[in-house]
């Protein structure tokens, strides 16, 4: 069944609730190294989050409200730590070309999902699973506006910045998540970087060649 939207009962807004809510996706990402999400109960996550079951429903009515929330901060921390990244090639050099610099930030967002291989195998999963398609839309604008932030020092036309920023997600998105969907073992990472940026290129091929920084 897909869900509108997530809905959350109360919105941790203190550091311990915080910690709380945190404690309950940990335990559901744990529990998924052993089982598939179907097949996880709310006692199994609250009773190794070390939290009562009125703590559970004090901020989500059902298990997929849970699971929605960790597919939308896994995207959202998976954006904020690449426009992170692309800031701080950006401080570190003035000269640095356009290719290289994608090229860069592409090697650092495989390394990240190296680094996490299940979770986003099971993000991907779950995401056709549990999100409706206005959730969907939103998780992908999300993205796009990343990589108009990390294209932005390069390319002053808001037409052509809006179009290579749709362009790379299209191309990441579509490598990564079908990928991973299909083989969520896979381990032929430094071939799969190349294609991704051979795509890239014949994607955007002026852009690639002729951008330079502003």
């Amino acid at each position: 069944m897909k869900h509108s939207a997530i809905q959350i009962r109360r919105k941790p807004r203190q550091s311990r609730a915080k910690l709380t809510q945190e404690a309950l996706q940990d335990s559901f990402v744990r529990l998924l190294h052993e089982r598939p999400a179907s097949q996880i109960t709310i006692r199994e996550i609250t009773d190794l989050a070390g939290v009562g079951l009125g703590t559970f429903y004090e901020y989500f009515s059902k298990k997929e409200d849970l699971i929605a929330l960790t597919i939308h901060l896994h995207v959202k921390h998976n954006a904020e730590s690449l426009k992170s990244y692309a800031q701080s090639l950006i401080k570190l050099s003035t000269n640095l070309e356009f290719q290289v610099y994608l090229e860069r930030i592409i090697h650092f967002q495989i390394e990240q999902i190296q680094a996490q291989q299940f979770l986003w195998s099971q993000v991907f999963l779950l995401e056709r699973q549990i999100s409706d398609i206005e959730s969907y839309r939103k998780s992908y604008a999300m993205m796009v506006q990343m990589w108009q932030s990390i294209l932005a020092p390069f390319i002053q036309n808001d037409k052509q910045l809006t179009s290579m920023a749709l362009n790379m997600q299209r191309v990441c998105y579509g490598f990564v998540s079908q990928t991973l969907l299909i083989e969520p073992e896979f381990g032929d990472w430094e071939i799969f970087e190349i294609n991704i940026i051979q795509m890239l290129k014949s994607t955007n091929t002026k852009q690639f060649q002729n951008y330079t920084r502003y």
